[in-house]
């Protein structure tokens, strides 16, 4: 495709999305509303639920575009945009995070000053863990994420109509700010909200096995977009099934990486048997929770590894939406595993509520109707950048 021979013409979304988003968002937060009236704990912990999961939707997506710009890759810049507009959720963290830090007495064990004061490794970890701390960490962390999503974005968009190749090698350089900042702020952010729930507990490889967590939901959400979008042909005719493969061998190795590290912290707990270090796990098989242990190495890893194994899984473009939703799944039932064992009236085993399933209903109306919004402030494809055609052009 020549650079003469393209020309991009923005199509409508389906008039009745916007409906659809916000008929789903309303009804989810009217009864996270209710949820938190009838039992305020049990709403926090499955809240926050649901905001790990946005968070890892939209930093784990501006990290791909990080990614994307650093690498040079040119097969990923026509679909850059679908990333993007995922990141928009960053700024709403700001409102989003405001229930875990007003109530953090309901959620943190470190949070009571009287628990601490009779607990000497709490007081050994009270310079770190306490409140005023977390929520300055917090809201930099957010404001740092918000401030390189909105520079990052906005360059990209510029080069729509100025077709400055100069903001190019501008991104470039602050992605690669971006990824050492992101690395800090996710492995933090990872012992801040989910982590510290278990004050006693620790594991230096909890950061990575978070971050392993969001790339694989973010691949799934951009992957999930872009063959819906190409399914009603927004992206017709140039995406071909080496795009779609492209997609495909990045979600599996992340699959495969996740498994690593997964493995990786267990089996080096189990062998060091450290009674510090194994109770955290020993609470995750207590009851039905084990179940739940079991199923996760299931969803999480077996069945999309042998799922996207060969190279035509790959490229089919069926097989990678349904992947791409159960990974989604997968994910929060991932962060489901790591936050809610910590609840004590759960320690010994998981008990039924209606409520655990309020706030993902709120959090997939949220995040379809900030890319419908995103979708209609921007252009889908990046038209200014100068790998464009190479990556519609791309072949393996």
């Amino acid at each position: 495709m020549s650079q003469t021979d393209f020309h991009y013409q923005k199509k409508e979304l389906p008039a009745n999305l916007t409906k659809f988003s916000l008929v789903v968002l309303a009804i989810g937060v009217v009864l996270s509303l209710i949820a938190f009236f009838v039992d305020r704990e049990r709403a926090l912990f499955s809240y926050l639920v649901t905001y790990m999961m946005i968070v890892s939707i939209a930093v784990g997506s501006l990290f791909i575009v990080a990614l994307e710009y650093i690498a040079g890759a040119d097969w990923s810049t026509p679909i850059r945009r679908i990333p993007e507009f995922f990141s928009r959720l960053l700024p709403l963290l700001f409102i989003l995070v405001i229930p875990l830090l007003v109530f953090n007495h309901d959620l943190f064990h470190w949070a009571h000053k009287e628990a601490v004061a009779e607990d000497k490794i709490l007081q050994g970890k009270a310079p770190y863990l306490n409140i005023t701390f977390f929520v300055i960490r917090t809201f930099v962390f957010i404001g740092l994420w918000s401030l390189f999503y909105w520079v990052l974005i906005r360059n990209s968009r510029k080069q729509d109509t100025t077709k400055d190749q100069n903001l190019t090698t501008k991104n470039i350089r602050l992605s690669a700010i971006f990824i050492l900042v992101f690395a800090i702020s996710i492995t933090f952010t990872a012992i801040d909200f989910m982590m510290s729930l278990e004050p006693h507990w620790f594991s230096t490889i909890y950061g990575v096995y978070f971050f392993s967590g969001i790339v694989v939901a973010a691949l799934a959400a951009i992957t999930l977009a872009v063959i819906m979008l190409k399914e009603r042909g927004y992206f017709s005719p140039w995406m071909t099934d080496d795009h779609l493969f492209s997609l495909g061998a990045l979600i599996f190795a992340f699959i495969n990486f996740w498994a690593y590290i997964a493995f990786s912290q267990y089996l080096l707990i189990w062998y060091a048997d450290l009674p510090e270090e194994t109770f955290w796990f020993l609470t995750r098989w207590n009851g039905n929770w084990a179940y739940l242990s079991i199923l996760l190495i299931i969803v999480q890893f077996l069945v999309p590894y042998f799922a996207l194994l060969t190279q035509p899984s790959k490229k089919d473009p069926k097989r990678l939406k349904f992947i791409s939703i159960w990974l989604l799944f997968a994910h929060f039932i991932d962060l489901f595993w790591l936050i809610m064992p910590n609840m004590n009236s759960m320690k010994d085993g998981y008990v039924f509520s209606w409520i655990d399933f309020v706030f993902p209903i709120a959090g997939v109306g949220l995040i379809i109707l900030v890319f419908i919004i995103s979708y209609k402030k921007d252009n889908l494809l990046p038209i200014g950048d100068p790998k464009l055609k190479r990556g519609m052009d791309f072949h393996l």
